[in-house]
């Protein structure tokens, strides 16, 4: 009980915050409230808040986020990613691919550091801000190169929107190739909605179906960063790695919640509202983010991850067409 009176006023402070911004993004979904969360943070940064604060915004920072992407998980139904089929797995395989590889080439020639290329190519490949909030704590990554990476994201969330409409009727899609193009090439989820229904009703579907695949993948990429995480940051020639030590417990739990969503009937209004608490939790995390995020250098080496977050959308985009028209034949 002392140790969370302690943190209990930072914890009130990113909730606060994160209540306008809920509401605002509610509103306006293709901004979303984990932008505007980490927006007003920011704003309230320059503070100088007293320093009973800072346990709780540290926690909810980090703890808070790993906590949220459990409850994420009762939005999941693994029978439409079974629906999915072969084909969208196939697609997702490439366009996974090409995210990732070109994250870390773009990155390294443009001299970003490891976290926050990391972050961008997780966020592009997979759904924006929550693989984002998932990934942050098993690399380490700071406030910062978590503040980089959700604006660049939601940047071309916001374009994406928009744009892919446009272009799909200028390249005249199917319903089929652009629900695809647009579950497997928009960032975040609201994004995926916004295009996939303006479109149309049937590619809307199908977009919504294929990124909820794409966010499964959470939960081999996290595997794979924490082990490749624990290797590189062993200390002299010990490679004897404890599985409490590398493994994300977390995303064990968003696999579980996940499965209990699927399989477990109850009525749908609870899991609406734990997965409802689980994104509230996230625009709580992005608050206490921005209120540790110092704008003025965060603005003054902005322009890399903008441009890395451009590249990898670009190569995103175009191999989700190619794999779909010249691989797959769809």
């Amino acid at each position: 009980m002392k140790a969370l009176a302690k943190k209990l006023p930072g914890i009130v402070l990113a909730g606060i915050i994160a209540v306008p911004a809920w509401l605002i993004g509610s509103a306006v979904p293709v901004i979303g409230s984990p932008v505007l969360g980490i927006l007003f943070g920011m704003i309230l940064a320059f503070w100088r808040r007293p320093d009973i604060f800072n346990d709780g915004i540290s926690f909810t920072s980090k703890k808070l986020l790993q906590y949220s992407i459990i409850l994420l998980g009762f939005s999941m139904n693994l029978f439409s990613v079974f629906r999915a089929g072969a084909q969208t797995l196939a697609l997702m395989a490439f366009t996974l691919t090409a995210a990732f590889v070109t994250a870390y080439l773009a990155g390294k020639w443009l001299k970003l550091d490891g976290n926050t290329k990391t972050l961008i190519g997780v966020g592009t490949a997979i759904c924006g801000g929550s693989a984002i909030a998932a990934t942050a704590p098993v690399i380490k990554a700071d406030d910062e190169e978590v503040a980089h990476a959700i604006s660049t994201i939601f940047l071309f969330n916001v374009i994406a929107a928009f744009l892919f409409p446009l272009l799909g009727h200028v390249f005249r899609m199917s319903d089929v190739n652009f629900g695809l193009w647009a579950g497997t090439a928009v960032n975040d989820t609201s994004s995926v909605i916004a295009a996939g229904y303006t479109y149309s009703a049937a590619a809307g579907d199908l977009a919504v179906i294929v990124k909820l695949t794409r966010t499964l993948m959470i939960v081999p990429v996290t595997l794979v960063l924490a082990v490749h995480t624990s290797r590189k940051t062993a200390s002299g020639g010990d490679r004897a790695y404890s599985l409490r030590k590398i493994f994300p417990w977390f995303v064990l739990g968003f696999l579980a919640t996940s499965v209990v969503s699927t399989f477990v009937p109850l009525p749908p209004a609870i899991y609406s509202g734990l997965s409802a608490a689980g994104r509230f939790a996230i625009v709580m995390a992005m608050a206490a983010i921005g209120l540790n995020t110092h704008v003025v250098k965060l603005v003054k080496s902005g322009g890399k991850p903008i441009l890395l977050g451009f590249v990898c959308w670009v190569v995103l985009a175009a191999a989700s067409l190619a794999v779909q028209y010249l691989i797959l034949k769809v």
